[in-house]
């Protein structure tokens, strides 16, 4: 695939609408719309007692308070994905990690969204004092903390419907079962969101 021209339609508070007209290897030429997306990390936060970490905020979007685990945009420039997840971490969770490990990468969206989602596992817990503010929906953040088990009957049973939540439990789920040989190194490039911030610069 190659893109032949790029155009931005519409500058959002957070995101934007870009065009794009491309040719596919066959010779193709296709234009479509979507969502240019920041990218955004994920943070499966773990406790001795193998409980995970949820927190409840509003979701507008979908007009319901939704339980999630803790997340944010990728949106400081330059800052890599394992420390914009430790920053999350300590800003919705109060918490920082000695232990990171790389637990999935995930297209939320890929027929109408370039948003790459990169999913951390933290283990080695402790809490953390920082000076951010919460403001807006964060402001009335509820946690709450459930065994690995409880938070896959969550997701089983359709009382969490959150795609980045149900993606990390059912993966760490599944990981755990496996000796954990599935976790990848925290600091490993991210070459999805690279390849597609590259290819939308222009």
């Amino acid at each position: 695939m190659r893109v032949l021209d790029s155009e931005l339609l519409k500058r959002g508070r957070v995101w934007d609408l870009r065009r794009d007209r491309f040719a596919l290897g066959s010779g193709t030429e296709l234009v479509r719309d979507y969502v240019d997306h920041t990218g955004a990390v994920a943070v499966l936060a773990m406790d001795d007692a193998d409980r995970v970490l949820l927190i409840q905020q509003y979701r507008h979007a979908v007009g319901v308070r939704d339980w999630e685990i803790p997340a944010g945009l990728m949106d400081v420039p330059g800052e890599p994905a394992l420390l914009g997840a430790q920053r999350e971490l300590a800003e919705e969770a109060d918490l920082a990690a000695a232990e990171w490990h790389l637990l999935l990468d995930v297209m939320t969206t890929p027929g109408g969204s370039s948003e790459a989602i990169r999913i951390f596992l933290a283990r080695g817990l402790s809490p953390v004092e920082h000076d951010y503010v919460r403001e807006g929906e964060e402001a009335e953040i509820v946690t709450r903390w459930l065994s690995l088990e409880d938070a896959v009957a969550a997701v089983l049973d359709r009382r969490v419907q959150n795609a980045i939540t149900a993606n990390a439990v059912l993966a760490a789920y599944a990981s755990r079962a496996g000796g954990w040989a599935s976790l990848g190194d925290a600091a490993s490039p991210w070459e999805r969101r690279e390849t597609v911030r590259g290819e939308r610069s222009s």
